[in-house]
Formats: C-alpha cells, sequence, structure tokens
C-alpha cells in the first residue's frame, strides 16, 4: 500500500517536528511532494524548521503551534488545518516525552504531562483525523511507540506503559481499517541521538552507555524504515537489529526473571543507590 498520493487539497500532519525524528519525518514527506503541516510547542524552532524544508525543497509548512499535554490546545490543530483549506491524509504522531527515576521520587505533574502527551495526544489525534481518511478512502498514520512498548520498565514505568498503549492502540485501529484504503503502522525505535534523553533527565553519561551503543539508529534511518514500513503496509516497524532482539526478548522472557535484570541495569534506579 503506497502512502496516499500528494495534492493541494491534503496535508502531512507530524507532531513533535521541532526537533529530533520529527524533523527528519516533516523533512523526507516534504521531498517526497506532500504538503507538510508542523506541529509542536516551540513557535520559533518550528518557524526556523519550516523555512529550512522551504529551502531544501520548495514545500511551504503549515505551523502550528499547539501544547499536546492540553485539550483545548490539541483541539485548536484541527481547526487551523482545516482554515488551510486542507485536509490530514498522512498523520505521523511522533511527538513523546518521558520521565526517569522510580515512582516513589517522581513529580506527579511531569507525570501527568507525560501521559497526556504520550497517550492522549495520540487517542485525540487520530479519532480526530482518521474519520475524513475513512470517508476518502486514502490515509497513512504512524503512531510513534518504543522498544519499551515490549515489556515494563522499572526507571521508566509511566513512558513505557504509555508506548504499550501506543502499540496495542494502533494494532487494534489497524485491524478496524483494514479494506478502507487506510493505512495504520506502529514505529518502535530504540535510542536515537535526539534531544529525548537529556529532556528525560538522563545525563550525557547515563544516554551514552557502552552497553547500548549497538542499539542506536540513526534518526534519519528511524524515520525513512518508519514512512518505507508505512508505505509497505507493515504492522510494526523495528529499526536495527539489536533492537529487534530486544523487543522479542521483552515479550519472551518470564516477567520474574526480566524485571529485577531491567531495574538493577536501568541507570535511573542506580542514582543514589
Amino acid at each position: 500500500m503506497a502512502l496516499p498520493q500528494p495534492s493541494d487539497d491534503r496535508t502531512a500532519l507530524v507532531t513533535g517536528a521541532s526537533s529530533g525524528l520529527g524533523v527528519h519525518f516533516a523533512t523526507q514527506l516534504a521531498s517526497a511532494g506532500q504538503h507538510v503541516t508542523l506541529v509542536a510547542r516551540r513557535e520559533d524552532r518550528l518557524n526556523q524548521v519550516a523555512e529550512d524544508i522551504r529551502a531544501a525543497t520548495g514545500i511551504t509548512p503549515l505551523v502550528v503551534t499547539a501544547d499536546l499535554s492540553d485539550l483545548e490546545s490539541r483541539s485548536r490543530v484541527a481547526e487551523q488545518v482545516a482554515s488551510s483549506g486542507r485536509w490530514v491524509s498522512i498523520l505521523v504522531n511522533n511527538a513523546g516525552l518521558s520521565t526517569s527515576g522510580p515512582v516513589a521520587a517522581s513529580d506527579p505533574e511531569a507525570e501527568v504531562t507525560m501521559i497526556r502527551t504520550d497517550v492522549e495526544a495520540v487517542a485525540h489525534l487520530c479519532s480526530t483525523f482518521v474519520p475524513p481518511m475513512v470517508e476518502n478512502r486514502t490515509g497513512a498514520i504512524l503512531n510513534v511507540a518504543s522498544t519499551a512498548a515490549f515489556q515494563p520498565l522499572p526507571g521508566q514505568a509511566g513512558y513505557a506503559a504509555s508506548k504499550a498503549f501506543v502499540l496495542s492502540y494502533t494494532h487494534a485501529l489497524r485491524s478496524e481499517l483494514s479494506g478502507t484504503g487506510v493505512a495504520v503502522t506502529t514505529l518502535c525505535p530504540g535510542p536515537v541521538e535526539t534531544e529525548f534523553g537529556e529532556q528525560a533527565g538522563f545525563t550525557e553519561e547515563e544516554t551514552h552507555l557502552a552497553a547500548l551503543r549497538y542499539l542506536y539508529v540513526s534518526p534519519e534511518s528511524v524515520t525513512s524504515q518508519g514512512l518505507a514500513g508505512l508505505a509497505g503496509g507493515r504492522a510494526v516497524v523495528i529499526p536495527g537489529v539489536g533492537n529487534k532482539v530486544s523487543a522479542w526478548s521483552g515479550w519472551a522472557i518470564p516477567r520474574r526473571v526480566l524485571l529485577p535484570l531491567l531495574r538493577s541495569q536501568h541507570p535511573a534506579m542506580q542514582r543514589g543507590a
């Protein structure tokens, strides 16, 4: 199943488009001729990304500033897209964040913000933009989860649970939309060189542990594999052999064996130990 064809009345909407994977998703889609809509909180960063994309591809993106952890702000995304005269034919739910550390030492507000961004926003935007795709018999949805989705993760309990939701939700959505002309894929990256680790509260040393280096895949490769998998009709894309092994292990190893090992190795659980 190919991606929807570019058209003046369509747009590819990418959340979390001000940095990291979101920039690469938007750039690659624009390079393929898709009109793109960039959604994130940081307007100055979005405007710079939009200018870079325009200079590189000739596509002028629509910039939508929104806090995806806020219901009213999310609702305005659809309004601004509609006012541009386009409908969303490709949806990339890329925005996401994590906290780190044990729940007993967590910031309640940060935990809720994470869940609203990683869980609520995915469901809200899918339920908003899927109906026109079904009506038009064409569309594509790429929901970005993580290899953390395949097992509980002490030290990032809320994040792994949120990504498990995304994986389960997207599998179900894919089944519901079978035969409608709408493609649905979950992208499950492992570690990637972006701002994500720093924003989650990891130190530079923790994000560059030697034991994790074999899991890293470049952002360009992660996004290109995700979009290729979406175009190819794949259910789940896990970039990198090491990450495929990690995901399989998360499913296969008994929890009573796996969880103590993950707890002992997670850097956020080692602080103050």
